[in-house]
Formats: C-alpha cells, sequence, structure tokens
C-alpha cells in the first residue's frame, strides 16, 4: 500500500440548524490521500468537501472516526505536522495598498521564514515579474496565486486546496491547474477539492467522489474511470424517431444530441447496429463515446439524489 499523506476512517460529523433540526454533513467518511501528486477531492456543493478539510486542519471537531495525516493521529498531534501543512480554505487577507511581494514579506516575518525565500515562491507561482506590483491591481487568479505563494513559503509537503478555481475566469483556472501540477510535478502531495470534474481530471493523478458526505469512488484517474459501468455509444442514423423506438423496446436508454442519438445499456456497441438493421435502419456513423470524470460522476450519484 502506497505511503498515505491523509487517511481518515469512519469520518462523521453533524450540524443541527436554527430549527433544531440534524443535518448530517459527513457521514463514515473513508479517504486516503498517497503521497506526491495532485489527489482530486470530488463532489457537488453541499458533499462535505470543506466540512472534511475543516476537520482535518482542527478548524472543527469531528463527531466520530479518525484522521492522520503523515501517520500523525490529527487533531491530536496536529502540532507535530502541521508545519508540513499548507492550506486554502477561505480567501487569505492581503494588504490592497502593498505590492505582492511585500505582502509575504511580511507574512515571512511573522512566522519565521528566511526573506530570500520570498522570491523563491513567487517565481514557483509565476509572480516573479509582478510581484511588486500592488495587490489591488492583481487579477483574481494572481491574488490565488498569491495565496498558494504564501502557503508555500514554509515548504510544506502536504499542500490543501479548497475550490481554488472559483469565480476564476478560464485564463485564471489555467494558471492555477499549472501551478498545482507544477507542485505535484515536485513530489509535494496536492489534495485540492473541486466540484469542477473536467478541470480537475486534466491535473489530478489521484480521485476520491464523495456524495453527501460519504466515498463513491477512489484510486487513479484511470482506474475511477475505467471502473464505470457506463458504455454510451454515438448513432448516427436518418430516422431519429424509429431508433429510438427500436432501442428503447431493447432495454436501452437513448437521448438526443444534435445530430446524433447517446444510447446507453448497450452490451456492445455491435448490438446496437443489429437491432436497427433488423428493422432495415442502417447506421453511418457509430462510436463508443470515451468515458470521462463527468460521465463516472453522474453514473456514481445517480441514486444520491445529487447533481
Amino acid at each position: 500500500m502506497p505511503e498515505l499523506a491523509i487517511s481518515t476512517r469512519g469520518l462523521r460529523k453533524t450540524y443541527r440548524t436554527r430549527l433544531g433540526r440534524k443535518v448530517v454533513a459527513v457521514q463514515g467518511l473513508d479517504l486516503d490521500v498517497p503521497v506526491g501528486g495532485v489527489h482530486g477531492f470530488l463532489g457537488p456543493n453541499g458533499s462535505g468537501k470543506t466540512t472534511s478539510i475543516r476537520m482535518l486542519l482542527g478548524l472543527i471537531r469531528a463527531d466520530a472516526g479518525t484522521m492522520t495525516v503523515f501517520d500523525r493521529p490529527v487533531p491530536a498531534q496536529l502540532p507535530e505536522v502541521v508545519g508540513r501543512v499548507g492550506a486554502i480554505v477561505e480567501s487569505p487577507k492581503f494588504f490592497p495598498a502593498f505590492s505582492g511581494r511585500k505582502n509575504l514579506e511580511l507574512l515571512a516575518e511573522a512566522i519565521g521564514v528566511p526573506r530570500k525565500q520570498v522570491g523563491e515562491v513567487l517565481e514557483q507561482t509565476s509572480l516573479g515579474e509582478r510581484g511588486k506590483d500592488r495587490y489591488k491591481a492583481y487579477s483574481l487568479g494572481m491574488k490565488q496565486r498569491l495565496a498558494i505563494a504564501a502557503t508555500l513559503l514554509k515548504q510544506p509537503d502536504l499542500l490543501i486546496f479548497d475550490e481554488p478555481t472559483n469565480g476564476l475566469d478560464p485564463a485564471g483556472i489555467r494558471e492555477i491547474r499549472e501551478t498545482m501540477r507544477g507542485l505535484g510535478d515536485q513530489g509535494r502531495t496536492v489534495l485540492v477539492s473541486s466540484h469542477i470534474l473536467a478541470e480537475v481530471e486534466q491535473v489530478a493523478d489521484t480521485v476520491s467522489i464523495i456524495g453527501h458526505g460519504r466515498l463513491l469512488a477512489s484510486g487513479t484517474v484511470a482506474q475511477v474511470i475505467g471502473g464505470s459501468t457506463a458504455a454510451t455509444v454515438k448513432v448516427a442514423v436518418d430516422n431519429h424517431e424509429a431508433a429510438i423506438r427500436i432501442l428503447t423496446a431493447a432495454g436501452m436508454t437513448v437521448r438526443a444530441d444534435g445530430n446524433y442519438l447517446l444510447v446507453d445499456g448497450a452490451e456492445h456497441p455491435a448490438d446496437v447496429t443489429r437491432r436497427l438493421a433488423h428493422q432495415e435502419l442502417y447506421v453511418s456513423e457509430l462510436a463508443p463515446v470515451r468515458a470521462d470524470l463527468e460521465s463516472v460522476f453522474l453514473e456514481l450519484t445517480a441514486g444520491e439524489g445529487l447533481k
């Protein structure tokens, strides 16, 4: 079994609403994050991602279960490993009128880190040429990269980012994605929570998918995608109405997608061709649709009441 940066077993957290109703945010979560690389912590808003992260960081107390960070039980031994962890759980506070470099220099002094590391982390986050600019002039993407630079000052082995691309434009998302990938390539462990599955798929080595506070799937991206039972076939045929009627009667699920039909439930793509040909309908194009994290996620959460 690979060395783990994070491990939880039976993690549970409940809240009470103002009306006294109990809400289960995390229920029996078993999470393993291997050392090194980027791990996607995936789930829709409200699935328990942020609550889980806050418990790991000792910001809130778990109702039940166990947690370890680098094999140290937390929160009991969190002080012994907190120096190896950097996290962005909410927007950090910087001085708007100060430059990015000045903000980091003040932070470095406060945590006892040599100033020379300020230049290093600015370069690591591609802010070296913009370090002298005032923070208030930064784009949202640059502000997020400065926050990442701040977490890198103490050279942590584990970085935890909660929805780091929220509110960013496509250019900003790409910058954050490249920064996270670069950190993973350096041998650091990056845990990134997100509900944007397509973005995480481009950067993650391993993933965990949760729904309603419990684990639904985990493994490498290839394993999770390969474990999907979905077998969608894209079909081009002249008579959509007749094809839908024939394939639906055969127990398949069919939906229109522009000039194509997307067919689920066929044991093999040839089954689609055979059933249509028996009714003198002939396909002009047929191809399996490659599974991705989004399609796997939708399949996994079909019975969860999640969207």
